[in-house]
């Protein structure tokens, strides 16, 4: 079977700095990647890019066969607002902020979408924002507002109405990195289940014993290149690059 996402010799450069400096990467179906190095090693570039949040200097990413970002055949042609829009209908996206709009219950904020891109009607869009809602333990939360939920709670929603669109991929950046300590481990529950029940995820975090608990593999990158790849027994426990090795001894001591 085809790989689901296939990322050929991306790069990304802002200006003269050289961010992600020729990745090639295959996520299968089903799979759980996860993404870990240190600050500034271009993880995060790497999955706007795979959404064209961030368009590539050079290099192409597809998803289920499909060219994102660019007509296939025209290689001068980017796609336009609308025809990104259905594209990256496909990508739902968790970001390290949960990113909900301040005006609208819980329920309305994971039906937008459904709504707006997928053409749903308003009680549809809610039953299934509802369905969504109850999924992630929110089912007594619908009505509330985001300044009434906690950050867990937050994150929780944000990710319902990901799931709400009925993705094939799902790209997670850091998202407990801005919860308090007692909050991370209601969302990573959610991400568990999630790849429990074989969602493909890309899951940029720094919590590397969860990335070992869940992924089927994890990739190191440093300074834009990945340096390592392999399972988490292998890769977390037996590293084979000194860089690796450094990079986990410093991540381990600190969550001791």
């Amino acid at each position: 079977m085809d790989p689901l996402v296939r990322i050929a010799a991306l790069r990304k450069s802002f200006g003269t700095l050289e961010v992600l400096g020729g990745i090639d990467l295959e996520v299968a179906r089903g799979e759980c990647l996860s993404i870990i190095g240190p600050s500034g090693s271009g993880k995060t570039t790497l999955l706007r890019c795979v959404n064209y949040l961030e368009r590539p200097t050079s290099g192409e990413v597809r998803i289920d066969g499909k060219l994102i970002g660019r007509a296939e055949g025209e290689r001068g042609r980017y796609l336009s607002d609308r025809e990104m829009a259905a594209s990256r209908a496909e990508i739902g996206f968790v970001f390290q902020r949960f990113n909900l709009f301040p005006h609208l219950s819980a329920i309305d904020n994971v039906a937008l979408a459904p709504r707006r891109v997928r053409g749903l009607a308003l009680a549809e869009a809610r039953d299934l924002s509802a369905q969504m809602l109850r999924k992630v333990g929110l089912g007594h939360k619908l009505s509330e507002y985001p300044d009434r939920l906690s950050g867990g709670q937050q994150q929780r929603v944000a990710i319902a109405r990901v799931l709400a669109m009925q993705p094939k991929l799902i790209l997670f950046d850091e998202p407990t990195s801005a919860l308090d300590p007692e909050l991370v481990g209601e969302v990573l529950a959610v991400m568990r289940t999630l790849a429990e029940e074989g969602r493909t995820m890309m899951i940029v975090t720094h919590e590397v014993r969860f990335a070992g608990d869940v992924s089927d593999r994890v990739i190191f990158m440093d300074h834009g290149r990945i340096v390592e790849e392999g399972s988490p027994d292998t890769l977390l426990r037996r590293p084979s690059q000194e860089r690796t090795r450094t990079f986990l001894k410093k991540i381990l001591e600190k969550s001791e």
